[in-house]
């Protein structure tokens, strides 16, 4: 098959350094003649560029998120929970692709063919806006989470381990949403 005729889906997924909330993936097929500018890893892009590129992307994509669960990190690992959280929004994509690239070095076991990339989410476009998209579903749950527990500084550190939310955590413990099989979690369970 010729792979300008190809449906080809970009996967990428976020959250696995955090220390709390789950890891979340998203996989785009951008629809044809769509060449979205200004679409990068979402790593190199503010907050608020995110969420309009987001909004953007989700016009001129068939996409779907997958999200695995602190209780499936905790029970899997951090590694196995990120590639199941791919393989689920690779199979809740409304259309299916004929080549999935994925960010990074490690693919899920799905049907068809996988091809990773490191760094993909630099050097390929619907990867890049699959990561947009991870990051811009994850920061908006972790958001909203912070409103329930107030004392991590989720809305801006949206679960990774800053200082302030180091600090969250020795002051007021662990919550439900934390990992607590990471190193700086698991530290403080065994004092």
């Amino acid at each position: 098959m010729n792979l300008k005729k190809k449906i080809i889906a970009g996967v990428d997924e976020v959250g696995r350094g955090s220390l709390a909330g789950p890891v979340v993936s998203a996989a785009v097929i951008l629809k044809k003649g769509n060449r979205l500018k200004h679409i990068k890893d979402s790593k190199k892009l503010n907050f608020n560029q995110r969420l309009k590129l987001s909004k953007h992307i989700k016009k001129n994509s068939f996409f779907s998120i997958g999200i695995a669960s602190v209780k499936e990190i905790e029970k899997l690992n951090i590694l196995q929970a990120s590639l199941l959280s791919m393989k689920r929004a690779i199979l809740s994509l409304s259309k299916k692709p004929d080549l999935i690239l994925i960010d990074g070095i490690f693919a899920p076991q799905v049907v068809g063919e996988c091809k990773t990339i490191v760094k993909g989410d630099e050097k390929i476009q619907c990867i890049s806006a699959a990561s947009i998209l991870a990051k811009v579903y994850r920061d908006k749950l972790m958001i909203k989470m912070s409103k329930k527990f107030k004392h991590y500084c989720w809305n801006k550190n949206f679960g990774y381990g800053t200082k302030q939310h180091i600090a969250g955590l020795k002051k007021h413990g662990l919550t439900t949403l934390h990992r607590k099989n990471f190193r700086p979690i698991h530290k403080m369970l065994l004092k």
